[in-house]
């Protein structure tokens, strides 16, 4: 989830405070994210549906990794990368990319390092879950596939892989739709300690960091992944089934480390691989992105996440902010994909 929280306002009190900065921010407001209706003079969405799975996965040697990635739409359409976060899987996509598909786009979902059926192609590959390593893999997938430019989606670590090679590889990126905006961190503006209730949120990092946190999230992997579910979207009324779908991919045998070894890193507390260190390096100047880019929040958001006014001006191409209201949460492509669907789409257009 992401590094930045202003914890006086969220959701809806910070849109209020917004409210006269709207039309030069390019806010809009979608209030009907269920219905299928996108933007003022676009065509109706087609049905998402109750779509609960995806056509037999594939798999591709790309960088480190054996990637296991949903692919669905023309293989001549235009590409679209969806990345998915913690402790979530590429089920979070599953209603958004036949949405797209039927729209002509080549979607593209992979399980990220240490989920589903990805797996580590070496067993000396260390378990590294920094920021810049999670980049990487994207940009190694992209190649595997010989796609040279996609658009970009995601939310919470996806969300923040986007920002990176929005930022870092532009060239690579037709547009982005960032869940909570910019999300790009570094270790030393971690060391800052936040106001109490904000910290209070990031009461799970403070627990990986210590050996106990390992084992607790080691042992009770999916009650832990439900808990977070539960706070990070609290007006989503999900199913066990819904959630068991998505708790198989936390069985990979590198889940956990590459889970603990993320939050220790932002926290300082794990050193990171050397060969990442130039990457690092330029995020932590908190580079801006010039890509065409949609941010989106859901009004009912309950992880920690920045106030749309704190990143606007990271964005400096063309740019719109989407407010999803009626109870959307932290996973908001599963919670809202027709809105989701939509502003891939249209910042294809961008």
């Amino acid at each position: 989830m992401s590094n930045e929280i202003n914890q006086q306002r969220r959701g809806l009190l910070g849109m209020a405070a917004l409210g006269v900065a709207a039309g030069s921010l390019g806010i809009i407001s979608a209030a009907s994210a269920q219905s299928g209706t996108g933007t003022a003079g676009a065509p109706p969405l087609p049905a998402g549906g109750a779509r609960t799975s995806f056509a037999p996965l594939k798999q591709v040697d790309a960088g480190a990794l054996k990637v296991s990635y949903a692919e669905t739409g023309p293989a001549n359409g235009t590409p679209v990368l969806l990345l998915h976060g913690w402790p979530y899987d590429i089920h979070a996509y599953v209603e958004v990319a036949p949405i797209l598909a039927a729209a002509g786009y080549r979607v593209l979902v992979p399980y990220l390092r240490g989920y589903g059926g990805t797996r580590f192609l070496s067993e000396e590959t260390p378990r590294n879950g920094q920021q810049a390593a999670l980049a990487v893999d994207a940009l190694a997938f992209m190649d595997a596939l010989g796609i040279e430019s996609a658009v970009l989606g995601g939310f919470d670590w996806g969300a923040r892989t986007v920002n990176i090679l929005a930022a870092l590889w532009p060239e690579r990126c037709k547009g982005i739709v960032s869940v909570s905006g910019y999300l790009i961190g570094s270790q030393e503006a971690n060391r800052m300690p936040l106001p109490p209730k904000a910290e209070l949120q990031w009461w799970y990092q403070y627990y990986f960091a210590t050996e106990r946190g390992e084992a607790g999230y080691r042992k009770y992997t999916h009650d832990f992944a439900r808990l977070i579910w539960e706070l990070a979207s609290p007006k989503w009324a999900f199913d066990d089934a819904t959630f068991n779908r998505s708790a198989t991919a936390f069985d990979n045998p590198d889940h956990v480390a590459i889970s603990i070894d993320n939050y220790r890193w932002r926290l300082g507390l794990a050193k990171g691989e050397a060969k990442y260190d130039e990457i690092e390096k330029k995020l932590a100047a908190s580079p801006t992105i010039g890509v065409p880019t949609i941010t989106m929040e859901g009004d009912a958001n309950g992880a920690p996440h920045p106030d749309p006014a704190a990143y606007a001006k990271k964005f400096t191409g063309k740019y719109a902010f989407r407010l999803i209201s009626g109870g959307i949460g932290h996973n908001l492509p599963q919670e809202a994909p027709a809105a989701f669907a939509q502003a891939i789409m249209d910042v294809d257009k961008f």
